[in-house]
């Protein structure tokens, strides 16, 4: 349990520096006129262990895991179909507003700058309600051969 967790911390801050941009090479440079460089500052986003309706997350599955790190583009005006995660997942939204609806009708809007947890294996969808595409940066907790998303085409969107 242990070594998934590390393997889960590790790729965090690695995807997390690489998103944002840190170059951490240059923090050991000092600038042209000879002053320090400015220190990398961090500021935590989340921390929770539920998803964004209030549900707790299920524990870690067992075995390797496989850490997946998805840039998303929706349109404005675009709807997401129903769908589930079979893993957790988290991300960012960096542009825009996402609106994420569940089955219960319950919804959250996600705003900019924001960090949102998915629900796991409970069916939602999501909109961009907005005037201006959204982007959001995914991050997978997942294992080999497992999906993302399961889409539910079955369900009609209204």
């Amino acid at each position: 349990m242990k070594k998934i967790l590390h393997w889960v911390l590790a790729a965090t801050l690695i995807s997390g520096a690489t998103m944002v941009g840190v170059n951490m090479t240059s923090c050991n440079d000092a600038n042209a006129d000879n002053t320090m460089p400015p220190k990398v500052e961090s500021t935590e986003l989340i921390r929770t262990s539920k998803s964004w309706d209030g549900v707790e997350l299920p524990d870690y599955l067992e075995g390797r895991p496989e850490l997946v790190a998805v840039k998303y583009v929706f349109p404005a005006g675009q709807k997401l179909g129903w769908h589930h995660h079979p893993v957790m997942n988290y991300g960012i939204l960096v542009q825009g507003e996402l609106t994420i609806i569940g089955r219960d009708g319950m919804e959250k809007i996600v705003h900019e700058g924001e960090a949102v947890v998915e629900m796991v294996n409970t069916i939602h969808h999501g909109e961009n309600r907005g005037k201006k595409d959204v982007i959001l940066y995914m991050f997978y907790l997942s294992q080999k051969d497992l999906p993302l998303a399961v889409q539910h085409p079955e369900i009609p969107l209204e």
